[in-house]
């Protein structure tokens, strides 16, 4: 989606106006994750990372781990945690208005509302990791502020990529479409991760330490 959006900027020509409103994609995208990954703090926190609460992750994870690796090998085939196709032209309409908003702050408003619908709909495709992360993070017995300083950290992890994304294309006022090939590899990439992290939740829990 953020591709998408800074394709649709670049047309614009207007550097102050493509790092304003895809940084404030960017911001809200990780505001949104922040307050996803603090509910799920509250939850551990009160309820423990009992043992069916850590199979039940731990299934998750590579549930998820091994639809995204399917990808891989059967792209647009089967069950997919990507964002339907179905809802992409009405997000990518969306879009469009945002860039023909009348004014800079209204489109940034719009942006906003946006990211937040976005991180929504991909919710259910990547809230395995973010999860896991957090059920690990309350077994380490830290402070209020320690446990919302790493959740912080993720976050920062999370947007750095996509904040250098848009940094590289205001520098050069242009995007690159991610390839199908590309897309592959990081459903392979991803999949892996969480087959991995399923798999050590699941045999060895005693590695979360």
């Amino acid at each position: 989606m953020l591709l998408f959006l800074l394709s649709l900027l670049v047309r614009l020509h207007d550097r102050r106006r493509m790092a304003l409103i895809a940084g404030t994609f960017v911001l809200v995208s990780g505001a949104v994750y922040y307050a996803m990954m603090a509910a799920w703090l509250n939850l551990f926190l009160a309820v423990g990372l009992s043992v069916p609460l850590r199979v039940g992750l731990a299934l998750l994870a590579i549930a998820i781990g091994a639809i995204n690796t399917k990808d891989y090998f059967a792209w647009g085939r089967g069950v997919s945690l990507s964002i339907p196709e179905k809802t992409k032209p009405g997000l990518f309409e969306r879009m469009r208005r945002v860039m023909n908003a009348p004014s800079l702050p209204a489109a940034m408003a719009g942006v906003a509302l946006l990211a937040i619908a976005v991180n929504l709909i991909e919710l259910l495709c990547t809230a395995g990791l973010p999860a896991i992360y957090t059920a690990i993070l309350t077994q380490q017995d830290l402070g209020h502020l320690a446990y919302h300083g790493y959740l912080g950290l993720y976050i920062i992890g999370y947007i750095t990529d996509d904040a250098l994304m848009v940094t590289l294309a205001v520098s050069a006022l242009s995007s690159s479409k991610l390839t199908e090939q590309g897309g592959r590899w990081l459903k392979l990439l991803s999949g892996l991760v969480m087959l991995a992290l399923g798999l050590v939740m699941l045999l060895r829990p005693q590695w979360r330490g």
